[in-house]
């Protein structure tokens, strides 16, 4: 699809025509084949009474687990599942897990409110499972996947921009374009990514990858093998062997930090702006368990689409990159919860950069270096010619 775009569209993804969205479309793209398939849908909930009759899509909020319901639930019942060969169509909800991919406790209730288990009760006894919470739930998932042998997809933060884009685009053409980027930027020895802050400062950031194969979030679960796709989907990412340098952070109050890296672990921030409280405890948590600040990801978007407000659907963008702290087990790494001083701190954390959500500094380029080569990847948020071109063969 991106060779069809111009370029104006590219570098400005809100003036992209989408699809209306079909559940039947994305579903039969996304698991192909779905015929003879029992599929069910997981939510989370904090009051778990209101799971029983559907009592969260008449309360107030909930606006992650209405459109579950709204959209995936009822529209499987109300044809896609007779039109795609599936059956089952159940909702159950667990309990929330207040963080980024942490593992789910085994309790879950049904739309009767009874009590269940996950392990006994869902991943046995379905094909396929969509779990549409407000925290991401893919490496809890992917690993029960590999145990229970079901295919699934995670759609945390689910509203309605992302259904209408994110999820109404031809799932095909994500899985091709992806694979474009991700072959021109195969094995790549190394990436260096230069932030260039409001008082003029320049900091670089240096990702050691070991000539590594890139990998690709594409959205496609096609065949019997279980896996689990993160929808909405688009990005090509490494696991990174190495790092060090600086980058920027911009933290959930506003506070902007400089993030020092060494030997691939985040080891210090510093107050650029803001709350210096923001800063100690960032700094105390990197003390009490330097696991945190692990890199375990890197990745770049690969899809042009409209900002969402979630990240989920963001770090997919063509033109951002994002990196990421904790358990990357999911992602092929090497950084399991066990590693954790605790349970709670064994997330999967995303550090977006894009124009949206990091206002106060510009990616002023990356460049990959493969060999005796240097590429440019991006420059000021935007694609370069070298993955144009490539998304465009």
């Amino acid at each position: 699809m991106i060779s069809k775009l111009t370029d104006d569209i590219i570098f400005n993804p809100e003036k992209r025509n989408f699809p209306t969205f079909s559940l039947q479309r994305l579903l039969g793209q996304v698991f192909e084949p779905t015929e003879g398939c029992s599929v069910c849908i997981l939510i989370d909930l904090e009051d778990m009474s209101l799971i029983k009759d559907f009592g969260f899509a008449k309360a107030e909020g909930h606006e992650v687990q209405k459109n579950a319901y709204k959209h995936f639930y009822l529209g499987l019942r109300e044809g896609v599942m007779d039109a795609l060969g599936m059956k089952g169509g159940e909702m159950f909800a667990y309990k929330p897990t207040y963080g980024s991919n942490l593992d789910l406790q085994d309790e879950c209730w049904d739309t009767e409110g009874k009590q269940l288990s996950l392990d006994k009760d869902v991943y046995p006894n379905y094909d396929i499972i969509l779990c549409i919470s407000t925290w991401s739930a893919t490496a809890p998932l992917t690993a029960k996947c590999k145990e229970f042998g079901f295919r699934g997809a995670t759609l945390h933060g689910l509203n309605d921009v992302i259904l209408n884009s994110g999820l109404a685009v031809d799932y095909n053409e994500v899985s091709a374009d992806a694979e474009k980027i991700r072959l021109a930027m195969n094995k790549a020895d190394s990436i260096e990514i230069d932030f260039t802050l409001e008082d003029g400062r320049v900091l670089t950031a240096w990702l050691g990858l070991d000539g590594q194969e890139a990998q690709k979030s594409h959205g496609l679960c096609k065949g019997t093998q279980p896996d689990v796709a993160n929808l909405p989907a688009g990005e090509i990412y490494y696991v990174p062997t190495d790092a060090r340098g600086q980058f920027p952070m911009k933290y959930e109050d506003g506070t902007l930090g400089v993030l020092d890296v060494e030997n691939r672990n985040i080891i210090r921030s510093t107050l650029i702006e803001g709350n210096q409280a923001t800063i100690d405890e960032h700094n105390q948590r990197l003390k009490d368990d330097p696991m945190t600040g692990t890199l375990g990801e890197l990745g770049f978007g690969t899809q042009v689409l409209p900002v969402s407000g979630q990240d989920i659907q963001d770090e997919k963008v063509l033109g951002t990159c994002h990196l990421a702290t904790g358990r990357d087990d999911h992602l092929g790494g090497d950084i399991v919860p066990t590693m954790f001083k605790k349970h709670e701190n064994s997330t999967h954390d995303d550090i977006l950069f894009a124009p949206h959500k990091t206002p106060n500094f510009d990616i002023s380029e990356v460049r990959m270096n493969r060999g005796d080569l240097q590429e440019i990847i991006i420059q000021h948020f935007k694609p370069s010619d070298f993955v144009l071109r490539a998304a465009r063969v």
